[in-house]
């Protein structure tokens, strides 16, 4: 449920094409449906811009597929699955097909996205191929919400003229997510070359010293390109959601 659907639900019941009981009957699935396992919310999109997700590990496949269906016939969209495993993108899929799926992303109702002079600027950049999960993750979530990114692959500093190709991409960005492992110094390089809000994403990439993206998180915490923002180590999802909420407000 989302405030256009909840407007037209109004509307349907104020002008007879459904009874106040069929609203009541879709209302009572606000906020949520207790599924035993799980407790579906329907009301996130509503509540707060952003779409619901189904994060994989932990979940048997059926449960994500269980999660899913009830996500489908409550009407809500977008749907993203994230972090899936082969199985759990079996069985989710069985259960509606018609899905955009990359890398252990699946994405369902997708937003449109607005014409091309209004839509954002979203630039997704990564330090090294070895990001790209993350950054498929990113991108997903993204394209979930209606926001093509531009998406820039294996520019890390290790060859600043490969970052520096895209300055003027960087320069007319309304907004970038830097995902990088090692050292995690693209973030910082990306501040500094950009107006536009910077949300960092270290991965676990990396030799022994890396220590699994501790070394690249703590790098980037303590960046001294001001006006960066951190989110935790591979966590593409919830440097998406950062960005649409930020959209979200400017459209506020």
């Amino acid at each position: 449920m989302n405030e256009e659907t909840l407007k037209q639900l109004l509307v349907d019941v104020q002008t007879g094409q459904r009874t106040p009981d069929d609203a009541v009957r879709e209302i009572r699935r606000l906020p949520f449906a207790d599924l035993g396992h799980t407790k579906v919310d329907h009301h996130r999109e509503l509540r707060n811009g952003t779409a619901e997700a189904i994060y994989g590990p932990g979940k048997t496949p059926e449960a994500v597929a269980a999660i899913l269906s009830e996500l489908l016939d409550g009407g809500t969209g977008p749907i993203i699955l994230t972090r899936a495993d082969a199985a759990q993108l079996k069985a989710a899929l069985a259960v509606e097909g018609d899905a955009v799926v990359q890398g252990t992303t699946a994405v369902w109702r997708a937003k449109v996205p607005a014409a091309a002079d209004a839509a954002p600027r979203v630039v997704v950049a990564s330090g090294g191929t070895a990001d790209q999960p993350v950054v498929e993750e990113c991108a997903a979530t993204l394209m979930a919400h209606g926001v093509q990114p531009l998406v820039l692959t294996d520019i890390g500093v290790a060859g600043l003229h490969r970052l520096l190709a895209h300055f003027d991409d960087f320069a007319d960005a309304d907004a970038i997510v830097a995902v990088a492992g090692m050292e995690g110094a693209l973030a910082s390089v990306v501040t500094g070359l950009s107006s536009a809000p910077v949300i960092a994403v270290p991965t676990s990439t990396g030799y022994g010293a890396g220590l699994e993206g501790v070394t690249a998180l703590l790098s980037m915490m303590a960046s001294c390109a001001s006006g960066m923002s951190v989110v935790g180590i591979d966590n593409g999802f919830g440097a998406a959601l950062a960005v649409i909420r930020m959209l979200n407000t400017g459209a506020k």
